[in-house]
């Protein structure tokens, strides 16, 4: 017999992954109560969520722009399948957390910077906040590219 999901527990695991709240039920049921194993079992889901969609177009998406101290800019592409999740705060604060991390921890590729620690929470990557998102979203997201620039670098003059 499972152990009884607390309201307690049900708050503190949607308010750390943002995942639906059905998800976050079903994954602390699994998991007998446990919220480590219950966020594992989530990322876990959205990591097969994001390889089933992996032959989906991404043809909508928004380009953030980060500018630091008048002294960095940071343009970053993402990209999801429709404008529907666009539109959402979800999507927006993850494309400005990316564009963030690319310029406090300037990666050289988009897989580097995926396999980042991320900045706001260094227990996740950015490979698992958006795998969180993709959960949540349910649509193909992706990373397409990134520019970061800062006040006197060299241009090959």
């Amino acid at each position: 017999m499972s152990k009884a999901v607390s309201l307690t527990q049900l708050k503190a695991l949607r308010e750390q992954t943002q995942a639906p709240l059905h998800e976050c039920r079903s994954a602390l049921a699994a998991a007998h109560g446990d919220l480590a194993q219950a966020t594992a079992i989530l990322r876990a889901r959205g990591r097969t969520l994001a390889a089933k969609r992996a032959d989906k177009t991404t043809a909508e998406g928004c380009v953030e722009t980060y500018a630091h101290l008048a002294k960095i800019g940071v343009l970053v592409e993402v990209n999801c399948e429709t404008d529907f999740v666009t539109k959402t705060e979800e999507f927006r604060a993850f494309c400005t957390d990316v564009a963030l991390q690319v310029a406090a921890c300037p990666p050289t590729s988009v897989e580097q910077l995926l396999s980042q620690p991320f900045i706001k929470n260094e227990s996740l990557t950015i490979r698992d906040h958006l795998d969180s998102l993709v959960a949540k979203t349910g649509e193909k997201i992706l990373i397409r590219r990134f520019a970061r620039f800062q006040l006197g670098d060299a241009l090959g003059d």
